[in-house]
Formats: structure tokens, sequence, C-alpha cells
């Protein structure tokens, strides 16, 4: 098994890894985000009194960083509010009343398209990277630099979140068809799909699918995994540089939903406005695996799932995983391209303890898995000395969590990062 240094092993609790992918029920009232996607944000093409289809653009792309928004229903479009995001902020979304006809339209289906119709189908139909970070993926597909690798995240290293096995285990053709769509959309001979080792029905029915050009790697169950730079090195045992990029070293990354999208985009012409998610946690009865249709509120989803568990049993709610996802403040935030999982935690199943001095103990030094001194980096953020946390690399943490898991005196490091990064950013520093 392949994998990188440091890292730590959170407990799995893949407890919705058996439960099927199944529709998910849609509310009567839908709220588009215009913002889904890094970079800008999309421009509505429809105004309030307009009727839509399922799959019909609603927002176009705000830039080439950017991409278009499809509703998920037929309906009305009442118009526009600005609602709380799932990280924290605030954005435009687009209000669509569902007439639960569910009309549809879409893109026209590519017979062997070329590199280029690719490309372009993938930029028409709004994919994103869907394992959260939802960068535009027509833009990975259009590096500056000469690549010959492209690597499939399947590690879906989260505690937790099952949606991506699921897609492996239940829809391995489509998963396969659209990773042989990227590697002919980059150009290259080669691809990877990087699965933990405890998914081992994915791993048997990718080994049995995929032709010899795509090569099934079998990686440690270990947190982070799944993170860009350590999945490229425990695939290929390139390093990507400090600051740098995937192609740097010869490498796109890219998540299996993605790949999925992908296939459905070009094959059948279906843009992406539906996802696979989880949703678990002792907060909530109907725990599983749903096709949900972006727009949907969280509220929406805690009430179709709470079932019996009384409303004060839940103690927080995490969009994403526990280890990287975004706690909620409250339930008026919209499934996305990027809403990968829904956690309804009990007050048991999160850590509730205050933070103490640190105790120098190094732990979060031993485990990083970006090489970092997280210690030396939160004392040079309370003493406001954001130039010195520069120099040590804050710019290099990826906010994956670890040194904040393994501190025994639950320092609020990952905190400190970001808003270290945030007054970097503000004030220019290099």
């Amino acid at each position: 098994m392949k994998t990188f240094r440091h890292g730590t092993h959170p407990p799995a609790n893949k407890i919705t890894e058996d439960r099927q992918l199944v529709d998910f029920e849609v509310p009567e009232i839908l709220y588009f985000a215009l913002s889904q996607h890094i970079g800008a944000p999309a421009k509505p093409v429809v105004a309030a009194g307009d009727t839509v289809k399922e799959g019909q653009l609603i927002a176009e792309s705000g830039g080439f960083v950017s991409a278009p928004v499809y509703s998920s229903v037929s309906g009305t479009v009442k118009g526009i509010v600005s609602l709380p995001t799932a990280t924290g902020g605030k954005c435009d979304h687009i209000v669509v009343e569902n007439d639960f006809k569910y009309e549809k339209t879409g893109l026209t289906p590519l017979e062997n398209p070329s590199k280029e119709e690719i490309v372009a189908r993938v930029k028409e139909a709004g994919i994103v990277g869907m394992g959260g970070a939802t960068f535009p993926t027509h833009v990975k597909l259009s590096p500056s630099k000469p690549v010959d690798t492209l690597i499939i995240n399947a590690a879906e290293c989260e505690p937790y979140i099952t949606c991506d096995y699921r897609l492996l285990v239940e829809c391995t053709d489509e998963v396969v068809k659209g990773v042989l769509l990227l590697m002919k959309a980059l150009g290259v001979d080669k691809a990877y799909i990087g699965v933990e080792s405890n998914k081992p029905l994915a791993i048997k029915a990718l080994a049995e699918a995929c032709p010899e050009s795509v090569e099934v790697v079998k990686l440690k169950t270990k947190y982070p995994q799944g993170a860009e730079k350590q999945l490229i090195y425990a695939v290929t045992h390139r390093k990507v540089p400090a600051g740098g990029l995937p192609m740097d070293v010869g490498c796109v990354v890219d998540n299996v939903h993605t790949a999925y999208s992908t296939a459905r985009a070009v094959l059948l012409g279906e843009p992406l406005y539906m996802r696979a998610m989880t949703v678990s946690g002792g907060g909530v009865e109907h725990i599983g695996n749903y096709r949900v249709r972006t727009g949907t509120t969280y509220s929406f989803v805690y009430e179709k799932t709470r079932g019996s568990v009384p409303e004060e049993e839940t103690g927080k709610v995490i969009s994403g995983g526990p280890m990287m996802g975004f706690s909620q403040a409250d339930l008026r935030a919209c499934c996305t391209k990027g809403t990968s999982s829904l956690l309804f935690l009990t007050r048991k199943q999160f850590n509730m303890m205050e933070p103490t001095q640190c105790i120098n103990c190094g732990r979060c030094i031993r485990n990083c898995p970006m090489f970092l001194l997280p210690r030396d980096l939160e004392r040079a953020v309370i003493a406001k000395d954001f130039e010195k946390a520069a120099a040590l690399g804050v710019a290099n943490c990826m906010e994956c969590g670890v040194c904040s898991y393994v501190c025994p005196a639950k320092r609020p490091l990952v905190q400190a990062f970001r808003l270290a990064k945030k007054t970097i950013r503000e004030r220019g520093i290099k």
C-alpha cells in the first residue's frame, strides 16, 4: 500500500458505506447559489416571473475561472435573495418555485468527442471539483504546462463520508468512462485511481472495469490521504513544490464525482445540478447516501432525515467532513455542487473541550503532512506577527485539521492559520 509521510488516523465512522444511493425528496422552494465554485460568481440569465425547466441554464459563467448554474427543477423564478453560504459568507441565490412537473431539458450528447469538445462541454455543463474544493474543471483541463498523468482521487479519507464510495461501487462504468474522457481532454496516456484500502469492494469493481491505461492504486488508510499533494506523492513519488500546483510535476488531480459528472455531461448531455451526498451522524435517524438536487436547503435535509431523534440531540451541524468541513450557524445554507456531506452530530460525537495552554509536546509538528511548525505558527499569530507567520510558510497550510485533531491542549490551530492567511492577503505580505 502506498502513502505519504506524517498524517493521522481518526476513526473512520463510515456507518453509511452499505447504504445505496437513493433520490432525496425535493422541496417546494429551491435556492441556487451564484457562487458554487472558486472564482467569479455566475451571472443570472433569468428574472422573476420566468418559467424554467430542469436542466435549464439560469446563470452563466462570470469569467474564465467560473462556472454556470442550472436549475434542478422545473418551475417559476421568484427572484434573487442573499443567503448565508456553508463556508460562512453570503451570496446571491436565484429562487425557484418547484412545480413538481420535472420537465427536462439539457445539452446534446456527444459521440466520439474531440479533446476540445470535451473541455468545452465540461465548461458548458458547469462541472467543478466535487471533493469540496469546487475549482472549475475546465481550467484544470487547460494546464499552462505539459502534463503526462491524471490522478483520480478516490481516497475519501474524511470520516463519515461515503458518497464517492457508493459511486465507485454502483456506477463503476460511468466513473471509468469519465476518467477516459478526462484523459482524452488532457492528452495523457496514463491515469491512476487512488483508493484507500478500507474500500475493497470499490477496488475490486474498478480493477475489473478499468483498461490497462488506468491503474487502480491501493492506498494506506490514513488522513489526509486524499489531499492533492499527498495523493500525488503516494501515487507517483513526485513532490509538488511549496506554492506550486500539480501541473508543476506533470499531474492533474480530479475527484471521483467529477469524473462521473463528466461522463454524464458528455455522453448524456446532462449538466451538473444533482450530486451524491452523505447524510450521517447521531442527530438524524435516516442516515444514508442520497442524490440531492442543488438548491435544497440544509433545513429541508434535516427535516426529512431527523425522524424520531429529538431536536435537542443535535449539537453540531457540519457541511463536509469533521476534519475540514464547516460548522453551520443556522440551516439556511443550501446544497451546492460541492456539498459532499451533511453531518448532524450529537454532543457525544464531537469535542467540547475548552483549549488549554500549549504543553510543547510537538505532536502537531510530528503529524503535519505539510512539514510545517503549527506550534510556532500559532504563536506568531497570537503575537500578531504576520510577517513571521508568512516566513514560516503558513500559506502552505491546507487546513486539513491534523494539528488540531492531535493536539492534547485542543488549541484552535486551523482557525489561527485561516486568520493569518486572510490577514497576509489583505496586507499584501510576501
